[in-house]
């Protein structure tokens, strides 16, 4: 599409990371809003959410990284290069926690109050980056003949150029948007503290395991090339967390 949206002199706006920013600013705003009702300080949401954007950016870029080493190794500056797209959210989901996790307990606030003001903020964030992605190129999809498939012509673009291809950008922003809204609903019906997040975390690693099947640019794989490395982690962390709300629910039923 475009991965470039405007150029100021010698200031350029690249689309990926201008979608990142408005994903970030809109979710540290949705957060503060949901955090200042849980009663937890203002200062310390703020301090929490500028140390897990940095550890979930260097944990997502990891990852990506990780899982296609074999471009880096020719050119390592080009680790540095987060504006061209190419990060993995469940490397940054699984680092930005750990921080979190130890951040709270240092602190003595409530993780799982947290963790429920956190995720719808955390599903609006993927939507504005799917966005992203979508004008930068990256995470592109398949070869399809379908009505609604794009065509990327930009030089500057990652995606093959002139063929059809599956949206997946798209797919991925839709379910980011879907869950969000679910998730705002949802939570009047709330059980117990941390249920916002586990749900959060079963339906994006269902809703993502299933847009892999259509994504087509290389991102690891294991059990042979049988599952990408992303459907690996999310069907892990899909059973993890369909094993903790079972586990509350039968809890609160004693």
């Amino acid at each position: 599409m475009y991965p470039i949206l405007f150029r100021l002199g010698r200031f350029t706006v690249y689309a990926y990371g201008f979608f990142l920013a408005i994903g970030f600013i809109f979710g540290l705003a949705l957060a503060i809003l949901r955090a200042k009702k849980a009663g937890i300080p203002f200062e310390r949401v703020i301090d929490l959410f500028f140390l897990t954007v940095l550890s979930a950016i260097i944990g997502a870029r990891l990852l990506f990284v990780l899982t296609n080493l074999h471009l880096y190794l020719k050119n390592p500056l080009a680790v540095f290069k987060l504006w061209e797209g190419g990060l993995v959210f469940y490397g940054g989901l699984v680092l930005a926690a750990a921080v979190a996790i130890v951040y709270l307990r240092v602190q003595r606030l409530p993780v799982w109050q947290l963790a429920d003001a956190s995720s719808p903020a955390i599903s609006l964030g993927l939507f504005f980056g799917r966005i992203g992605c979508f004008f930068a190129g990256c995470c592109y999809g398949r070869e399809t003949s379908l009505p609604f498939a794009v065509i990327f012509t930009n030089g500057r673009s990652l995606a093959p150029l002139h063929v059809s291809l599956h949206p997946t950008q798209l797919y991925d922003a839709v379910n980011g948007l879907a869950i969000f809204v679910f998730l705002l609903v949802w939570e009047k019906r709330r059980a117990f503290d941390g249920q916002i997040f586990w749900l959060f975390l079963l339906l994006y690693s269902c809703g993502r395991f299933l847009v892999e099947m259509f994504r087509g640019d290389p991102r690891g794989s294991i059990l042979n090339g049988l599952l990408s490395t992303s459907q690996g982690l999310g069907l892990f962390l899909a059973m993890g967390s369909l094993f903790v709300l079972f586990y509350s629910y039968q809890y609160r039923r004693r």
